[in-house]
């Protein structure tokens, strides 16, 4: 056999989701939709037993776009599946692994392959935590159980990976029997959750409370700073007028598009359009960029702990100087206003960076989610079957052709090459910059600029793919222009 072969053998072994052998009603999709998301809040607040009150969340700065709760079952979230694509992503990109994603069967091998991937990074994630202290085991728990700390370790590292399996099949379920991913279900979910203790949390930290409206109703009281810049961030009108012009640019670029007539070679007078968003490969890859820089972090953290320092230095999980610093991704406005920084390394007792440092810092993190954007946007495309052979292959086997053209998908190709590629490297750019930005301004619950992006994204995504499954409710033959049977 060869290796080929043998690794179609081992993925095929692989547990999976039972795929659908017929159209899926939209009810029913709804419901597993449902059934997932209350599973996923319900493990989201299940806490880890046996873990110590000291433990430390390695991951804290990142669950925005992690789609995980610190401490319970959900500790890795989504963090394994982005890894695991990344990886497969940048091999298959770079040619080291050969594969031709139009080809059903090399999509299969990726699919198989990627969920190995998955159950590696869950290891692989889990381990740094428990081994390196992060996740402390609770020697009070083990003295009632008549344990040793190392066993009590072993279980919670058991608990972390029992919770990554489920969160990879839960997505799996969603993606087969839902509506949408089940990756961007979860990260909708933890942002509302942010949204909304953003707005309403009235526990104190920093001495205000953390909620929008208790803050309001405290600094009523108690007066506002003096400074003008401390007015908008203290006060958390800029984090708000933040979030609603995020909201409503990704709103707007959402419905920016190009659209390619198409007309049906058999039925005179069927006519539709063929849209090619600004967004052509969604927000999603941003994901793949942040986690990028999330994994580079804890390689940082893991040898700083070793008292390896040549990459930079750490207080907790902040970077405070070294390569670390200027890989590490702006979150909010402290990160980057000169007096807001001085004030924040003040309290973790290390000295601020110069300007030069934090203008190199903005500049470093810029670069890697512009080009980041394009890169993952591209191997997005041709990963998901996006790119314009996939797509053209779909809509000559639909039936439609676009008119003045020849009736082939060599002709379709053509036309779609002329934009897909491009429309891609555009959105991907675009969307680098308005991470950026939003991440620059800060938002309301401390949710990020990246995390916000994502669910407004995902949501308007979602509203279409409702929209979608109602029109194929209603027209059975357009499933096959989606793709569908």
């Amino acid at each position: 056999m060869s290796l080929r072969e043998i690794l179609e053998s081992i993925f095929a072994r692989l547990p999976a989701v039972t795929s659908p052998e017929g159209h899926v009603h939209l009810k029913k999709k709804l419901m597993w939709t449902a059934g997932i998301l209350a599973m996923y809040f319900a493990l989201g607040n299940i806490p880890l037993f046996g873990m110590a009150p000291e433990s430390v969340d390695m991951f804290a700065m990142y669950r925005a776009f992690f789609a995980g709760q610190g401490g319970t079952l959900m500790l890795l979230g989504i963090g394994p599946i982005v890894t695991g694509s990344i990886i497969l992503q940048l091999l298959v990109g770079a040619d080291v692994i050969h594969l031709d994603m139009s080809d059903p069967h090399d999509q299969a091998l990726f699919q198989g392959a990627q969920k190995m991937l998955v159950f590696v990074m869950i290891i692989f994630e889990a381990l740094p935590q428990v081994l390196g202290g992060y996740i402390q085991p609770s020697a009070d728990v083990a003295a009632t159980l008549g344990v040793s700390l190392a066993m009590l370790t072993a279980i919670l590292f058991i608990q972390i990976c029992v919770g990554g399996v489920l969160i990879l099949f839960m997505d799996e379920i969603v993606s087969k029997w839902g509506i949408g991913s089940g990756v961007g279900l979860f990260i909708v979910a933890g942002i509302s959750q942010q949204l909304i203790t953003g707005m309403i949390n009235w526990k104190m930290d920093e001495g205000l409370p953390i909620g929008l409206i208790p803050r309001w109703a405290y600094l009523s009281q108690v007066g506002l700073p003096t400074d003008f810049v401390d007015i908008l961030i203290t006060t958390g009108i800029l984090a708000l007028v933040a979030t609603v012009a995020i909201f409503l640019l990704v709103v707007f670029v959402e419905s920016t598009r190009i659209e390619i007539p198409l007309a049906h070679s058999a039925v005179r007078g069927a006519r539709g359009r063929f849209p090619v968003k600004l967004i052509y490969a969604s927000v999603l890859p941003m994901i793949l960029v942040r986690a990028l820089q999330a994994n580079l972090q804890m390689i940082g953290i893991m040898l700083h702990n070793k008292g390896i320092t040549i990459l930079g230095e750490f207080s907790g999980t902040t970077a405070v100087n070294g390569a670390m610093y200027y890989l590490a991704p702006i979150h909010s406005p402290r990160d980057w206003i000169p007096s807001l920084v001085e004030t924040h390394y003040a309290n973790l007792g290390h000295a601020a960076p110069a300007v030069w440092q934090i203008t190199l810092h903005v500049f470093c993190d810029a670069a890697m989610l512009i080009l980041g954007g394009i890169v993952f946007a591209l191997f997005w495309i041709e990963t998901t079957g996006m790119g314009a052979k996939n797509v053209a292959q779909n809509i000559h086997n639909s039936g439609m052709q676009i008119p003045g053209f020849r009736r082939s998908p060599q002709s379709i190709t053509r036309v779609m090459e002329r934009y897909i590629p491009k429309v891609t490297i555009i959105g991907g750019a675009f969307i680098g910059a308005l991470t950026l930005v939003a991440s620059m301004m800060g938002t309301v619950g401390g949710a990020g600029g990246t995390g916000l992006l994502l669910t407004v994204s995902i949501v308007y995504r979602l509203y279409e793919d409702l929209a979608s499954e109602q029109m194929m409710e209603m027209h059975p033959m357009m499933r096959s222009l989606f793709g569908g049977e």
